[in-house]
């Protein structure tokens, strides 16, 4: 099979380490260009990231010697090089909203890990489990910009792909309210206790933005396209409060869900829907897609084994500890790997349904 060739536009962050990572030995996709600021352009990726990587393995091979290239000057340059790239820059929004328009504009796709364009109405937001039937937007987006191949799809927020996967099988029960209670890792912060040493043994108790994405983005996920306006329409319910946390751990997302229905499920309901549950990741068995997307563990007192292994290498989700709720109907934990799940893999999934759809192809 030819590869596809791949760029990473902020290849120098957490995030775009995570994604040059899960570039080595990919079988569909292949590493051919990185991006990040002026300061790093002209400097191989190596020389880059020296004393910045943040990553558990070294640094790819193939990634070592790529140069990296200015990832707003050289747009056209980077755009002849790939079929699509990955976007995981750090500037303010209305600039990535301008830099991510500007690569779809010269007919590179963008796969972004950026909330910027969340809530543009003609760009799907996408779980590949949850939501794909949301890429039919993207023939609105292409009207829109005037591209033939060009769009931006993105991934929605790191903390969410904890819980909502979990919620999505029981909207059949007429999910009607949810509480929700994240603790999540300083990576989802893009940080490492050696760059952020006042997070050691410390918890704080609120992260900027992140309650409002936690209680509006499930909305957009759960929502339907209206292809005569060529937008995502949002879903009315359920209504959702949500309250974050920042926790002490390296990595991992941890929520704790509280959940009413209009027809109250069983225990045994609840947990076959979750055993049974399978979606359109594991129908086209795409490489980064879990064989069990949903995992229920029954011993939460007994310690678990690193998170990217209890997960199936972080892309799946573990629920736990079901039980009845005096004010909710249930409630129950949920936990996921978030530069893996929530960030980085998550957007590499999602690449994965774009090219098996052919929303990308090869140029």
């Amino acid at each position: 099979m030819e590869q596809y060739k791949v760029g990473v536009i902020g290849c120098t962050g957490m995030v775009g380490q995570r994604f040059v990572t899960l570039m080595e030995n990919h079988p569909w996709f292949k590493l051919t260009a990185v991006a990040a600021s002026p300061r790093s352009a002209g400097k191989t990726y190596a020389q880059a990231v020296e004393g910045r990587w943040a990553m558990d393995t070294p640094i790819p091979q193939e990634a070592k010697n790529l140069v990296v290239l200015n990832a707003e000057a050289d747009i056209e340059k980077i755009a002849s090089m790939v079929d699509f790239v990955f976007s995981a820059v750090d500037m303010k929004k209305e600039e990535i909203q301008a830099l991510e328009e500007a690569y779809a504009k010269h007919e590179c796709p963008v796969v972004s890990n950026n909330s910027a364009h969340r809530w543009t109405p003609d760009v799907p937001m996408v779980v590949p489990e949850i939501n794909p039937q949301h890429l039919e937007v993207i023939a609105a987006q292409r009207r829109r910009l005037g591209t033939r191949r060009g769009f931006i799809a993105v991934k929605s927020n790191c903390s969410l792909q904890s819980y909502v996967p979990a919620l999505h099988p029981l909207r059949a029960f007429g999910l009607s309210k949810v509480l929700v209670c994240t603790y999540q890792a300083i990576s989802g912060a893009g940080k490492t206790f050696q760059s952020w040493p006042e997070m050691v043994d410390n918890v704080i108790p609120y992260i900027g933005g992140e309650e409002e994405k936690s209680e509006k983005e499930p909305l957009k996920l759960w929502g339907r396209v209206d292809m005569e306006q060529g937008v995502i329409v949002n879903a009315d319910t359920p209504s959702i409060t949500a309250q974050c946390f920042r926790v002490a751990a390296s990595n991992g997302h941890m929520a704790a869900v509280f959940a009413s229905f209009d027809k109250k499920p069983t225990e045994e309901e609840i947990l076959s829907a979750w055993q049974s549950f399978r979606g359109r990741a594991q129908e086209l068995d795409l490489p980064s897609a879990p064989k069990q997307f949903i995992h229920y563990f029954t011993d939460p007192s007994r310690p678990q084994t690193r998170l990217d292994r209890m997960t199936e290498n972080g892309m799946s989700i573990c629920t736990g500890r079901l039980r009845p709720d005096t004010q909710y109907d249930y409630k129950f934990v949920c936990l996921s790997h978030n530069t893996l799940r929530g960030a980085a893999g998550g957007a590499v999934l999602l690449a994965e349904l774009l090219c098996a759809e052919q929303y990308i192809t090869r140029r």
